[in-house]
């Protein structure tokens, strides 16, 4: 398939610092070129938080080429908006090997000091790649505790060789990662996701009406994928429940996934459309979180859900899995409450408890937008990304 082109550290646990990078030295006198590599540019976690790393780096710094390995999705355009070139290679199954040689030509006419890989497939692709194109230095994204497949973490232990360094998003990830995944602690660090906090703070709620829901009702939001991991179904009983009790409650779902239609059917045989609403996914989120009463993220598993960090700093209450990521930005009744995954006796109790205690729902959203404010910002992120590459930079080559 014919390329597309778009013109255009830490310690595990340990929190980076503050403190920026000089903008240049005699080791760095001019901007590092350094080559991005993701799975695909759809609207997910990921991939707005890897073209938020992208776009936010101070080019006087760094000079910045991405490489997507499917076709151009929606984040396509921000990348271009800033001047950064994209090149897409259309691969729509791993099986396409020869992607690789497509990207290790891409990386040979580049010649980037280090690639920095997102995502599973994108990890793989991006370490064979750069070998192959003589780059020596690959960092790869650990974004979720894979529990789908072990074979993923077999191959990931199996190609580490060709692997710098592994960059976590969370510890309980690290955690995961090192005793599941078996990676060597000396390469791997931890870089939490961030948020955009004035933004969230900022935005006005949407007006409920254009949602089909009164706006003097409890309205419980679900933001993500409709997907197995996210226990979509586990929420959609708890709110049955709450329903015999609380009977003009509202639930709205945002996002698209594979469980859309049986989520569809379930509501209908039900009977709970007046209810439950599956909305499909939206564009204006930070206005949805303005208009809800609390968010629930019911995951069996995660990595560290931007969802979470979002809500929280729009001082929107959340109810949440105790899964990967959840506890180290939530401290459980004080900026959140944490419930067992995959307990819908749980996530009852804790939907009625944050929705009719209007203290302990007041306490947590200022407690939550205090903790995002103080250590999950976007200047916090980059500048321990740029330490990481400066100090890789500057150690020997593998």
């Amino acid at each position: 398939m014919t390329d597309e082109i778009v013109s255009t550290g830490t310690k595990p646990g340990e929190r980076p610092s503050r403190a920026e990078a000089p903008l240049a030295d005699e080791l760095f006198p001019h901007p590092t070129r350094i080559a991005f590599c993701i799975t695909d540019l759809d609207v997910g976690g990921a991939e707005r938080m890897f073209v938020e790393l992208v776009t936010r780096l101070d080019r006087r710094l760094w000079e910045p080429r991405v490489f997507c390995l499917s076709a151009p999705g929606k984040l396509v355009d921000r990348l271009a908006a800033e001047n950064i070139p994209v090149v897409c290679f259309g691969v729509k199954s791993i099986r396409q090997m020869g992607v690789v040689w497509k990207l290790a030509a891409e990386l040979r006419s580049f010649q980037p000091e280090l690639v920095q890989c997102f995502l599973f497939h994108a990890n793989l692709v991006g370490r064979f790649a750069a070998w192959w194109a003589g780059v020596r230095r690959v960092v790869c994204g650990i974004r979720v505790a894979e529990r789908r497949s072990r074979l993923r973490l077999w191959l990931d232990k199996l190609t580490q060789t060709f692997v710098t360094h592994n960059v976590c998003v969370s510890q309980a990830v690290a955690d995961f990662s090192m005793s599941l995944g078996r990676l060597t602690p000396s390469k791997v660090s931890v870089i939490p996701n961030a948020v955009d906090f004035d933004v969230y703070v900022r935005a006005e709620p949407i007006g409920r009406s254009t949602l089909g829901i009164a706006d003097d009702v409890p309205l419980i939001l679900f933001v993500g994928r409709l997907d197995p991991q996210k226990a979509p179904f586990v929420l959609l009983q708890a709110f049955q429940r709450l329903l015999v009790r609380h009977s003009n409650w509202q639930l709205l779902f945002v996002g698209h996934g594979v469980l859309w239609g049986p989520m569809s059917q379930w509501v209908a045989e039900n009977g709970l459309g007046q209810n439950i609403h599956l909305a499909g996914w939206r564009p204006d989120v930070p206005e949805l979180l303005k208009a809800a009463d609390c968010l629930a993220l019911p995951s069996l598993w995660e990595g560290m859900p931007n969802i979470v960090l979002e809500a929280m700093a729009a001082g929107l209450p959340v109810v949440v899995s105790q899964v990967e990521g959840t506890a180290e930005l939530i401290r459980n009744g004080e900026s959140g409450l944490l419930v067992k995954p995959g307990s819908v006796d749980d996530l009852e109790q804790a939907l009625e408890q944050i929705l009719t205690d209007p203290e302990l729902s007041t306490r947590i959203s200022e407690r939550s937008q205090q903790t995002v404010n103080k250590g999950f910002t976007f200047d916090v992120m980059l500048s321990a990304y740029s330490q990481l590459y400066r100090r890789l930079l500057t150690e020997p080559c593998l």
